[in-house]
């Protein structure tokens, strides 16, 4: 099974982008970020016609997540992250697709730090932690799959003195990321690339793409189960350089119907 996650920018500007990624990477399921939507225009016939139920949770002008199953419709079991119901962001949505729980999630940026904006990550974050507890506690493969707006380390961004101080690559920030993981989560990517420099993301200024000027910020964390299933990670890079594409690329992994030979989660 190939499951993938795409921050789009815009669901329905870039929805050629998105609909002729799909025709050629024929993923299995897909999480969406950036909608910039409301629920009202999510492009559903669109993806429908493209060959692939859909859940959303919208937003008007900001944020706003999907998930997308090929063939098949997600079965919705959250919209919104626990812990917070003052909090009206649509920044996470769930769904049980093929035997899975999948979570699909967007991170808040952050920035400008210090402010507000950096505590509502920190707090988002905290948020997460505490729910992830929760569903590996349950004992079911699940997927935390999305935009985290967290570069993990310096081996996910091109020059990381530049991004000390950035909300993405603060030590608070990247602290609480490796607890998250810590819990028993195998970060897809670093598991099967452990020392490559990989990357998901590159902005539209001072050609950034041509320069691979990038960060590591779209991740994947795998429960225990599905760490043994886990075949390969990869990253569309070639999507980032079609015209009126999103600045992020998209990213997948594979998994395999059986269980592996025995891995133990890179912490």
């Amino acid at each position: 099974m190939k499951i993938a996650t795409y921050n789009v920018n815009g669901v329905n500007g870039r929805l050629e982008v998105l609909l002729r990624w799909l025709e050629e990477a024929s993923p299995d399921v897909v999480c969406l970020q950036e909608l910039k939507a409301p629920d009202a225009r999510f492009p559903s016939k669109a993806i429908e016609e493209a060959g692939y139920g859909a859940i959303w949770h919208g937003q008007k002008s900001w944020n706003g997540v999907a998930i997308l199953a090929k063939g098949k419709q997600p079965l919705l079991t959250r919209k919104g992250l626990p812990g917070d119901p003052d909090d009206l962001q649509s920044r996470y949505i769930e769904a049980a697709v093929g035997g899975m729980l999948i979570g699909c999630l967007y991170l808040p940026n952050g920035n400008p730090y210090p402010g507000p904006r950096f505590e509502y990550k920190l707090s988002w974050l905290k948020r997460l932690s505490t729910y992830a507890a929760e569903l590996l506690a349950l004992k079911v493969p699940v997927i935390l799959a999305g935009d985290y707006n967290v570069i993990p380390t310096d081996l996910d961004v091109y020059k990381p003195e530049r991004w000390a101080n950035d909300a993405l690559f603060r030590v608070e920030v990247r602290g609480a990321y490796r607890r998250l993981v810590a819990q028993g989560w195998t970060d897809a990517l670093r598991e099967l690339h452990p020392d490559e420099r990989i990357y998901t993301f590159w902005d539209y200024f001072r050609n950034a793409f041509g320069r691979d000027a990038g960060l590591r910020i779209d991740h994947f964390l795998l429960s225990p189960d599905l760490n043994k299933k886990l075949l390969r990670v990869g990253v569309d890079r070639d999507v980032r350089s079609w015209e009126h594409t999103s600045d992020h690329a998209p990213t997948w992994v594979e998994l395999s119907e059986t269980l592996l030979r025995q891995r133990k989660p890179r912490g």
